[in-house]
């Protein structure tokens, strides 16, 4: 792993939320959350430590082209040990566990979106094999990245479903792995919202651009068909209309602001990473929804120039990120639709740009 980077242990699901699953009222909700938080905080340690102590080397890809991704899914069998039994891999045919298919397509449809859409080859720009450990832990409650490959829960089927079925949720969690790879954003406070806020954008894409779906067709949300039938909510975040996208007794209320007047000041989820980052969210939304067509061309375009044109600063805040996207925009497309519609986005969220 290159040294310059700094692997962090991404979480789907934020801390506020297991906040209120470990007081719930029911005993064997309370349970399953306070066991998928041991769990989170068992492998946020084994990441540390791999920070330090320095990843085993990973190995190259083995066949296949430069358009071809290398897949490999695993059971973990419902222990913590990773990666797992292998149970598929590159080009064999699908298995009768659904869970196993699921994450191997959302693995493909990520590989594909960055290919086709930005010719960026896996993860790392470099053909890094994507790997995928699901059935992790009993009942867990979470997928997540951990700098070197993602990992799935079968959820509790109260609270939340299968974490492979949202397909953008796959595409999150490794957009992570492609932020490790190139700005190496700081997870803490706004680098970290911004962190955050890179997955989401990329994750929806992924989603968009699997289902052909243009900005008006799209749903924006982040992990739609998550949450298990009877909460009251339709997925964990939205980017179109942030703070609405959940309002459960059991879950509380989606925190998330839209704008920079109800930007939140916390230290708890390092510094409101999943909370502020519904800010740079929603200003995509509006730069998608206002260029119109595929969000993936023109307005993910912009985006990824930011993410991989080296410029950005591992310590970036929004404001830094506006006015690189506002010149990125100009770079690319000239003064145009383009370059105003940046403008005019951050400042819908309260970030315009100098």
């Amino acid at each position: 792993m290159d040294a310059t980077t700094n692997p962090v242990f991404c979480t789907i699901i934020p801390p506020h939320v297991f906040d209120r699953l470990i007081e719930a009222e029911d005993p064997a909700l309370a349970r399953i959350a306070r066991r998928t938080f041991i769990a989170d905080a068992a492998q946020r340690t084994e990441r540390r430590l791999t920070t330090v102590l320095g990843a085993e080397p990973v190995a190259p890809p083995a066949g296949g082209g430069a358009g071809q991704p290398q897949r490999t899914v695993y059971d973990a069998q419902h222990t913590t040990a990773l990666p797992g039994h292998k149970v598929r891999g590159e080009g064999q045919a699908p298995v009768q566990d659904a869970t196993v298919n699921r994450a191997y397509a959302g693995l493909g449809a990520t590989f594909e979106l960055y290919l086709k859409a930005y010719q960026r080859h896996s993860i790392d720009g470099n053909g890094m094999p994507l790997d995928a450990t699901v059935h992790f832990d009993h009942s867990y409650n979470n997928a997540f990245w951990n700098g070197t490959q993602m990992v799935f829960g079968d959820g509790d089927g109260q609270i939340f479903l299968d974490f492979t079925l949202p397909v953008d949720v796959i595409g999150h969690e490794l957009t992570h792995g492609v932020t490790q790879h190139t700005a190496n954003l700081t997870y803490f406070g706004q680098p970290g919202a911004l962190n955050e806020s890179m997955s989401d954008v990329f994750g929806s894409l992924v989603k968009q651009y699997s289902l052909d779906q243009d900005a008006h067709q799209a749903d924006w949300l982040i992990g739609a068909g998550l949450l298990a039938p009877g909460v009251h909510g339709d997925a964990l975040r939205s980017m179109k209309a942030p703070g609405t996208a959940y309002d459960d007794p059991v879950l509380g209320k989606d925190p998330q602001p839209a704008t920079m007047d109800h930007y939140v000041t916390t230290g708890r989820d390092n510094g409101g990473v999943h909370i502020n980052s519904g800010i740079p969210n929603h200003a995509f939304y509006l730069l998608a929804d206002e260029l119109g067509g595929k969000a993936w061309e023109r307005a993910g375009q912009i985006w990824y120039d930011v993410l991989t044109g080296g410029h950005l600063g591992t310590q970036a805040m929004f404001k830094d990120f506006a006015k690189l996207t506002v010149a990125a925009a100009r770079a690319r497309y000239g003064e145009g639709a383009e370059y105003q519609a940046v403008q005019k986005a951050w400042s819908q969220v309260g970030i315009p740009p100098a």
